[in-house]
């Protein structure tokens, strides 16, 4: 689940609309509260739905947009999920 948590963080690094990425300290946050929300819910292993139900919670102030997609109107939230679902989902 760890390369599926960095291949998102990859996206959003490579994003046209954000001047500021994902760090690796933001996608060692996002697997850390996948584990606990897992363990929330009464598993011992994450799967692809935890980290998208947690990657706006966890990663949205961790985003810089770029003021040209400010201006278009764009929100971070919408640059995330597009980087999220631009991710493959690991079988």
């Amino acid at each position: 689940m760890s390369g599926y948590v960095v291949d998102i963080a990859r996206a959003t690094r490579v994003s046209p609309s954000l001047s500021l990425g994902v760090s690796p300290r933001g996608a060692t946050a996002l697997l850390r509260t996948s584990r606990a929300w897992a363990w929330l819910q009464g598993r011992t292993f994450v799967t692809p739905d935890d980290v998208k139900a947690l990657a706006g919670a966890t990663l949205a102030h961790r985003l810089g947009l770029r003021p040209e997609a400010e201006l278009e109107g764009v929100s971070v939230g919408q640059v995330l999920q597009s980087a999220v679902d631009s991710v493959p989902v690991p079988r």
